[in-house]
């Protein structure tokens, strides 16, 4: 292990680096710290990388070599778990027997060698394949196409379709599903010493047919429940405004419960997420909410680091270099994340697989290049360890790998020629404020569902805000000013109860205010 990357782990560790993103950058062996720069692969597990020890080792020496600091390691693709210990399954992958275990291994090596490791967990892809999986406690066998009525996860489009090849999609808006993703990465960061999740397909499939909205969201508990919700009886068309928000919704409401859920097991551990950037930026279609990644797909990464349930976005900037029209779109995001960070960290990943090691090359440095504003995204990540470049065919994969390190590291101007660490996160290394979660239910143990719930400070700090329960009666409420607030229910008619309690909020802390079972009275007011 090279003695400067221990000393910079130390360091970062220690939390002697807090604040050091926008450093300028230092040479290793001048005596200065390093610079705070995320720099990773992300690898997947279609290909090799972690199917045996050896390839783990080789992997952490390849990472090494490009300087990195972090690798994002796919560990659930479809619901099957590279790892022996978590709710899901461990995967039918053609991975080293049992007892190794993948996550483990590159744990142990990935930290042995001063490199972080976040476990890639794909959220809402439920299958791919014409053969079902093995377990039979797989998702895809329990709540796939044989399963009936609510135990039915699947997600559906207008038109009632559910598959797209062999391809399989757990609806968002299925609060079975939701508890079960968030339990999942739970387990995951309970049983395995990981320093973050990585969120993939948090989001609506693709393949709607405009670019305007989605055609999925269709399952039935999901239609149920937003009919519910507004007091409709039709099944709303997919350009319906209400049912996109709604859908919306339902991620935003995922990704907050997987943000609280990893906080109660480690306040530590850092969420982050594989961000949509179809098309061009916001900048050039009408603004964010114009943009293919709000409308079409549903995924609102930047409100997500706006509230604080998003640690890092990695940005999945796969743009050819070599097309004029997508090295514009290339810019466009990449000033778009570089400026709506706010007080989170957003990192420009860029397609290495769609791209020659000297386009690679020019986009490394426009990823880290300031902003027109002066603002500089967080780091890089490259997609991916398996595909270092488009020219792999026809000249190698060990040779492009070792062009791509040349590129990278080699040279006075190479853009990661000395080491860097992954910038912290002061505000869970030293929290400022805290959190709220609670969940509303009726006698017999029902959930009471899109109930709003808002928390009014009664100290002289904090605002008011409002938020809906989901549907599992869950609430919650991430970065709240520290005090005491009034924490009121707006109880549905025909519900009864004490929709009132008073909680305190405590720095780095989750306060957990209950309620008794509310009462459910038939025919009320009639």
């Amino acid at each position: 292990m090279r003695l400067s990357r221990v000393l910079t782990t130390l360091a970062a560790g220690l939390g002697l680096l807090l604040g050091a993103l926008t450093a300028p950058p230092a040479r290793a062996d001048d005596g200065a710290a390093a610079p705070a720069q995320w720099r990773s692969y992300w690898v997947d597990a279609f290909n090799a990388g972690i199917y045996t020890p050896a390839q783990v080792a080789t992997l952490v020496d390849d990472a090494l070599d490009v300087n990195a600091n972090a690798l994002i390691v796919q560990t659930a693709r479809r619901y099957d778990c590279f790892c022996n210990n978590a709710l899901y399954p461990r995967t039918d992958a053609a991975i080293a027997p049992a007892p190794y275990d993948p996550l483990a291994e590159i744990v142990r090596q990935g930290h042995a060698a001063g490199l972080q490791v976040h476990a890639w967990v794909n959220v809402n892809t439920m299958w791919n394949s014409a053969t079902p999986p093995r377990s039979p406690d797989h998702v895809f066998n329990q709540h796939g196409p044989g399963a009936t009525g609510s135990d039915r996860w699947l997600n559906k489009k207008a038109n009632g379709q559910e598959l797209v090849g062999a391809n399989a999609y757990v609806d968002p808006g299925h609060p079975a599903a939701v508890d079960y993703i968030v339990r999942g990465v739970q387990s995951i960061v309970r049983n395995y010493d990981v320093d973050g999740i990585n969120l993939d397909y948090v989001r609506y499939p693709d393949g709607s047919s405009t670019t305007t909205h989605s055609d999925w969201g269709y399952n039935d508990v999901s239609v149920a429940r937003f009919q519910r919700a507004t007091g409709r009886t039709d099944v709303p068309l997919p350009s319906d405004a209400a049912w996109s928000d709604w859908r919306r919704s339902q991620v935003t409401g995922l990704v907050r419960k997987i943000y609280l859920g990893i906080w109660q097991v480690d306040p530590r551990a850092r969420l982050s997420m594989d961000a949509i950037t179809y098309g061009h930026g916001p900048q050039a279609v009408g603004g964010w909410q114009a943009t293919r990644t709000y409308a079409e797909v549903l995924q609102d990464w930047a409100g997500w680091l706006d509230e604080g349930i998003m640690d890092t976005a990695v940005t999945m900037n796969y743009k050819r270099n070599w097309n004029p029209d997508q090295a514009l779109m290339f810019s466009e995001w990449s000033e778009f994340l570089a400026d709506h960070q706010g007080e989170r960290q957003a990192v420009n990943g860029p397609a290495l697989y769609l791209n020659s090691v000297a386009d690679s090359l020019s986009q490394v440095r426009e990823a880290l290049r300031p902003s027109a504003a002066g603002n500089t995204a967080a780091g890089w990540s490259g997609y991916s360890y398996a595909g270092p470049s488009q020219d792999v065919a026809a000249n190698g994969l060990a040779a492009e790998r070792a062009k791509l390190v040349q590129a990278l590291t080699q040279g006075e101007d190479a853009p990661f020629r000395d080491e860097a660490v992954v910038p912290g996160m002061p505000w869970k290394s030293a929290p400022r404020d805290g959190h709220v979660t609670g969940t509303l239910t009726l006698r017999g143990g029902g959930p009471l569902d899109q109930v709003p719930v808002t928390l009014d400070p009664l100290t002289p700090r904090g605002e008011e805000t409002t938020r809906l329960s989901d549907g599992s009666g869950w609430f919650g409420f991430a970065h709240v000013e520290p005090g005491v607030y009034l924490l009121t229910l707006k109880l549905p008619e025909g519900v009864i109860g004490a929709p009132v309690t008073v909680v305190e909020v405590g720095k780095g802390r989750i306060a957990k205010p209950v309620f008794a079972p509310f009462l459910e009275v038939p025919n009320a007011g009639s």
